[in-house]
């Protein structure tokens, strides 16, 4: 809520400098437009808003409280868009679903491409999904309901149904007469897609060739040499690797029989990359590959607290090892000191090679072919480590404790460590993925696990041969 004293802070920004670009999402535009919300001033709202992408329009929402969520999305009304929906975090999302006015919602969704509509309503409630689906048209709504009949993160979820295709025997005047003269071409295309007569896919047209081209060259003449193929069940995440590996604007989508579907455009490929790699750091962090600022307290604690009771049991067992040398600690006090630090390195290089890894395996830059050559390497990057940081550390050691031969004890035990957590850091996440598991969900807790359990076992057992 603003209050009297803020008055001057939240008025809009000035004309120059909304005329000619949008302005930014910051704290002055939001006090701006909580302000118009305050005093119910919808003209003054509608002002504030427009110059605002959807994605903002969609960070704003997620940023302000549920209290004026509420009450900005009555006050805005009709001017609603669709876009706003598919740029929302899912838990906003339905929040906001709730919110709408359902003609508000209906005119909303009726703009959106069928596959951002299959986003929209994939993971909502089922009275909130037939509500969207009740608010398509006919064709849209059966497109949007075969749609959903795909695997859960397949291509056939992914893309839209919206196509632009010609025969392959047309020539470019035939081609642009058909652009011409349709009334329903998708919002936004980068291909014709041309198909044989039994509407399986064989080349792709871009527009720029199209339209750079004579009226009567052939489409084959000029089409793309880089071509790819969908399969309508295809897992996402290939299909973004695909877009990825293969520089692919646009891409046909198949079923079963090879017939043209639909089509995944580079904007959704590029989502889906990006998801992937916000899950595999969400993951390595064991807060849940679905984590958001806006998510409810208990479902944050829900998702978090198993790993923490890994974690715990881990820490545990770390301790037990500990245990073991209890008589050699109690004879020499120092060792209490300086063993947190052989653990802690050990835990930031293990974190190292393991990110590394937990990427190059997302990425397939790291396989079977290479993996060998690639544990060498982190094996030897260890190996020169511990011995860059050996050498300080015991000497420091043993002149701050007058002790050489307890420097001698932590620099062996640091190297050690060093080469066992870069070697653990890349060939844990290697087995996992080999066994079907998840490496950056469970990698984490067994490279500390090793790193923490030979860190104590390296310096507390030399130091019971060596000191004692």
């Amino acid at each position: 809520m603003s209050t009297g004293d803020d008055q001057a802070e939240t008025e809009p920004p000035r004309e120059e400098e909304t005329a000619d670009q949008p302005y930014s999402l910051d704290r002055r535009a939001i006090a701006a437009i909580l302000y118009a919300v305050d005093v119910e001033d919808r003209d003054q709202l509608i002002a504030l808003m427009e110059p605002l992408h959807a994605a903002d329009i969609a960070d704003l929402l997620e940023q302000i409280n549920a209290y004026d969520r509420a009450r900005l999305i009555r006050l805005y009304g009709r001017e609603f868009d669709g876009d706003i929906l598919s740029e929302l975090d899912e838990g906003v999302r339905e929040e906001v679903i709730s919110l709408l006015h359902p003609q508000v919602l209906a005119e909303a969704v009726r703009d959106l491409d069928s596959d951002d509509v299959v986003d929209l309503v994939e993971d909502l409630e089922e009275p909130q999904k037939a509500e969207i689906l009740g608010a398509l048209e006919a064709s849209d709504r059966l497109a949007v309901q075969q749609a959903l009949t795909y695997p859960e993160n397949s291509a056939g979820r992914l893309m839209q149904r919206e196509v632009v295709f010609a025969p392959e025997h047309w020539n470019v005047g035939q081609a642009i007469d058909y652009l011409r003269s349709s009334e329903e071409l998708p919002e936004q295309f980068y291909h014709i897609v041309l198909v044989d007569p039994r509407m399986r896919p064989v080349a792709n047209v871009t527009l720029g060739k199209l339209m750079g081209s004579r009226r009567d060259v052939k489409l084959g003449e000029i089409a793309e040499e880089v071509f790819q193929v969908i399969p309508v069940e295809q897992d996402e995440a290939d299909v973004a690797y695909a877009f990825n590996q293969y520089h692919l604007i646009s891409a046909p989508v198949v079923d079963g029989d090879g017939r043209l579907v639909g089509v995944i455009t580079i904007d959704d490929a590029m989502i889906v990359l990006d998801e992937e790699n916000e899950e595999d750091i969400l993951r390595l962090a064991g807060v849940g590959e679905e984590s958001s600022l806006s998510d409810r307290v208990i479902d944050t604690t829900r998702r978090r607290i198993p790993w923490l009771i890994v974690n715990l049991g881990t820490a545990a067992l770390a301790a037990l090892v500990i245990a073991q040398f209890e008589e050699t600690i109690a004879v020499l006090v120092a060792l209490a000191v300086l063993m947190p630090i052989v653990a802690s390195m050990g835990g930031n290089a293990g974190t190292q090679s393991l990110t590394v890894a937990v990427r190059a395996i997302a990425t397939r830059d790291l396989t079977s072919s290479n993996a060998w050559r690639v544990i060498r390497r982190e094996m030897l990057v260890g190996l020169l480590n511990g011995l860059t940081l050996a050498i300080p550390l015991g000497v420091l050691t043993g002149l701050i404790f007058s002790a050489p031969l307890l420097g001698v004890v932590i620099g062996t035990a640091l190297i050690i460590n060093l080469f066992v957590a870069a070697l653990s850091g890349v060939v844990v996440p290697i087995l996992l993925d080999k066994f079907g598991v998840d490496p950056a969900l469970a990698s984490g807790v067994f490279v500390t696990t090793v790193t923490d359990v030979v860190g104590f076992f390296a310096f507390l057992g030399l130091a019971t041969v060596v000191l004692l």
